[in-house]
């Protein structure tokens, strides 16, 4: 059961940064993209039915992480309380933001997420009772008293960077027609370079950093298939893109993320939160976990509350697909 609520809270992560991750992209490539107030407009356009709803996977995501890993949720809340009201400063201005016409935050939410991914991938300095707290920085090198932000913090938060913004780039090509979409599509191609490039650096630097990572991938080799997709996504990202084929271009982007996520949930498992102070500190899926009633219970509810939340998404990206116009009312 507590394998199952895990695969289940990274899934929910995964839709989050699938979903939302093209908005916070068209964000930070925007003001490149769009010339004219009318296409920022139209920018604008192509996410104003879909960012705050793309929100509930990570609320979702974090109520699911509440009642399933409760043991976690107050130690990740209290040792990185500093990063996430950081971040809910910035959710909260991204909010300002679309009605403003003022992107930064996306570009440092992004960065901000893969920091956090990169802290959970590197371990975070846990004591005996499976409490911790971190500075926003040290020394910027890794060790027993490492800051929220170091050197691979930083590389995983440029990766993220990076990802979402050619996500969002293929979003804006794939939701938009003339200058503005060539300009994307650019975009797009320029971008992905950066991405396979910060890919392999980071998962070359991850197999170093968290040397449980490679162990599991040989020790288990079916999870191969992850690393695998992410790959295969990048492949067809630029594949799809040169052919003009937006939606396909964005799907491979999709799966990419998707992959790379799969790929860090998998290295880490049974891990939730490794600790770099000592091995045995590691808060898991088996001793973070509710209590069994308590995990079956919350799965009865959990699997009708969130087809409703599939089936209100569908309706919605079925109801505004196509093309964004600059007619009518809104952004």
């Amino acid at each position: 059961m507590e394998t199952l609520w895990f695969c289940l809270v990274a899934a929910m992560i995964a839709a989050y940064v699938v979903l939302d991750g093209f908005d916070l992209g068209a964000g930070i490539v925007h003001l490149v993209a769009a010339r004219t107030d009318a296409e920022r407009r139209l920018v604008l356009r192509s996410i104003g039915p879909f960012w705050d709803g793309n929100e509930v996977w990570l609320l979702a995501a974090g109520g699911t992480l509440y009642f399933a890993f409760p043991a976690l949720y107050a130690s990740s809340f209290s040792g990185f309380y500093l990063p996430l009201m950081i971040v809910l400063w910035l959710l909260a201005g991204r909010a300002c933001a679309v009605e403003l016409r003022h992107h930064l935050d996306g570009a440092l939410l992004a960065i901000f997420f893969g920091a956090a991914l990169g802290n959970v991938v590197r371990g975070v300095p846990l004591d005996a009772d499976g409490w911790f707290f971190e500075p926003l920085w040290t020394d910027f090198r890794l060790g027993p008293e490492p800051g929220i932000i170091d050197w691979y913090t930083i590389l995983v938060g440029l990766l993220a960077f990076a990802a979402l913004a050619a996500h969002g780039a293929l979003w804006v090509a794939l939701r938009t027609d003339g200058g503005l979409r060539d300009r994307a599509r650019r975009i797009g191609r320029l971008v992905w370079w950066g991405v396979a490039a910060l890919t392999t650096i980071v998962t070359l630097v991850t197999f170093r950093v968290q040397p449980s990572v490679p162990a599991r991938l040989v020790a288990q080799r079916w999870g191969l298939v992850f690393p695998l997709l992410a790959l295969a996504g990048l492949m067809v990202m630029r594949i799809a893109r040169g052919r003009g084929a937006d939606r396909r271009a964005f799907a491979g982007s999709c799966v990419y993320l998707a992959g790379m996520l799969a790929s860090a949930a998998f290295g880490v498992y049974p891990c939730l939160l490794p600790a770099v102070t000592d091995p045995a500190y590691a808060l898991t899926v088996h001793n973070a976990a509710a209590a069994e009633h308590g995990l079956r219970v919350g799965l009865v509810w959990w699997i009708p509350g969130m087809a409703l939340a599939v089936c209100y998404f569908a309706f919605v990206y079925r109801t505004f697909a196509g093309k964004a116009r600059p007619e009518g009312e809104g952004y």
